[in-house]
């Protein structure tokens, strides 16, 4: 090496000093930026995306669709609260029915035991007329010894009480008869209070779920396809944001028995449409999926959403075991059942389908546990969770024959001129045509575990003492008729999303 050259005792040239210097520059300015808060906080709904077209490929649709996919959103919200109120209807409903048939029952028994005792009652007046207690005391009178008198006289006795005891026994039965009669017919009203509160409801849905149809068929194939592109990249972004918050724990919990059993029975769903008020076989809505799932299980729980977090005991997100429910929204409006692996099996809304869906991708408002008094299935070895794809973002028109006709607005019929030349209005307005809309698909649902005693209590009952002149059988209104009760109701109704 000359004299006049510099030693490097770090061996390395110039230009490789430069290159460092300049990267060490980099990686400090690299740093610097926020880049931790950016992947984990939670997205805002309302906020504004500010990211430049080259860095997010999405940016331009999130511009010209964001405002378009919210509605969207917003429908289908609204159109699954509509079908949870259907559902919640149609299970009271369904209890109100069998409360009405079991009142019924009971006053065709009681009626049977007042028209016997009736009976019973003319017999024994007609021969008290036939044959007075004259002729008895006249037999007394000429008994052959005091011994056979005092006998006569002890059985004239006992006939008179239990002949009172009998007509006051049926004097009770004719009460309790009455007293039956009206808790059946209150019970029937209720159920036809209900029946058209039902109806109301189920037009309700129509209307929502037509808004969302409405909508949707106006997009373009393109147009669809970019929502669900977006949808996608906003529910990956959320279920980031929600595995980095720690709420979910650390590790996979051992589901108990049953909840082995729900698991497997809602996984073999996957494929099948969305239909609202479905609770199988073939088609279902969020709560139908949920409750059929746990019936197969071997546990009945609540028809609704609603219902199932209202009435099944709460359980922290980082408790979570699979089978555990996870509800959704501020409204209690969705609900899904957990897997395991931060993903739940949910029917999400119409125009889809059974399928995996990540946790997080909805706002969560808790879970419950439908079998908390079970342990975790320990015998059945350590969970895995299933392996089955997450299913894609789907925005679509529904079928045709999973929709209920949308109900036409009453107006006034059209006006008769008279002959006068004036025109006198109809006092009577048109109605819809009374063809009954589609049910939705489902073999029923489970009990919710309700009293399903009629709201209405029997009060008061029928005066008079019941006399020994064979009086008629009481008079009475018989059961109460389940003609003008619910309608549709049927074994594709569904019980009760």
């Amino acid at each position: 090496m000359g004299a006049g050259q510099r030693a490097e005792p770090t061996g390395l040239r110039p230009w490789v000093r430069a290159a460092l210097r300049c990267g060490a520059v980099l990686a400090v300015a690299a740093l610097a930026l926020p880049f931790g808060a950016a992947a984990y906080a939670a997205p805002d709904p309302g906020a504004t995306l500010t990211v430049s077209a080259g860095a997010d490929p999405l940016a331009e649709a999130k511009q010209t669709l964001g405002p378009l996919l919210e509605q969207l959103h917003t429908f289908y919200q609204q159109a699954e609260a509509a079908t949870e109120q259907y559902n919640g209807t149609v299970a009271r409903l369904a209890e109100q029915q069998a409360a009405v048939q079991d009142l019924n029952a009971r006053v065709v028994r009681q009626q049977e035991a007042v028209d016997t005792g009736s009976d019973l009652a003319a017999q024994l007046a007609s021969a008290q007329y036939r044959n007075s207690q004259i002729s008895g005391y006249a037999e007394m009178l000429l008994a052959k010894d005091p011994y056979e008198a005092v006998v006569i006289a002890e059985l004239l006795d006992s006939a008179g009480r239990s002949q009172k005891a009998f007509l006051e026994r049926l004097k009770a039965d004719r009460d309790t008869l009455a007293a039956a009669q009206l808790a059946a017919q209150q019970a029937l009203a209720d159920a036809q209070t209900l029946a058209a509160q039902q109806e109301q409801q189920k037009n309700e849905v129509a209307r929502k779920l037509a808004d969302v149809e409405t909508l949707v068929g106006s997009l373009t194939g393109a147009q669809r396809s970019e929502l669900e592109a977006i949808e996608k990249q906003q529910a990956d972004q959320a279920q980031l944001a929600f595995l980095a918050s720690g709420a979910l724990g650390k590790g996979e919990r051992t589901p108990s028995a049953m909840g082995r059993k729900a698991v497997a029975w809602a996984l073999q769903q996957l494929g099948k449409d969305y239909v609202w008020g479905g609770a199988g076989p073939d088609v279902f809505d969020c709560s139908g999926l949920t409750s059929q799932a746990w019936l197969h299980a071997g546990r009945a729980i609540p028809r609704t959403s609603q219902e199932q977090w209202a009435q099944l005991q709460h359980v922290p997100l980082n408790q979570l075991r699979p089978g555990d429910l996870v509800v959704y929204y501020g409204g209690a409006t969705h609900i899904g059942m957990y897997l395991g692996g931060g993903l739940v099996v949910q029917a999400p809304r119409t125009g889809d389908v059974v399928k995996v869906s990540k946790v997080g991708a909805m706002p969560i408002l808790g879970a419950v546990r439908p079998d908390p008094e079970d342990s975790a299935d320990d015998a059945g070895g350590a969970w895995k969770v299933p392996d089955v794809p997450v299913g894609e973002s789907k925005i679509a028109p529904a079928k045709p024959s999973t929709l209920p006709p949308v109900p036409a607005p009453t107006t006034p019929a059209p006006t008769t001129p008279a002959p006068g030349g004036s025109a006198s209005p109809d006092p009577k307005p048109s109605t819809p045509g009374t063809t009954a809309p589609p049910e939705p698909g489902g073999s029923g649902s489970p009990s919710t575990g309700s009293s399903g005693s009629p709201s209405g209590s029997a009060g008061g009952s029928t005066g008079g003492s019941a006399s020994g002149s064979g009086s008629a059988p009481a008079s009475g209104s018989g059961p109460a008729s389940l003609s003008a009760s619910a309608h549709g109701s049927g074994s594709a109704t569904p019980s009760g999303d």
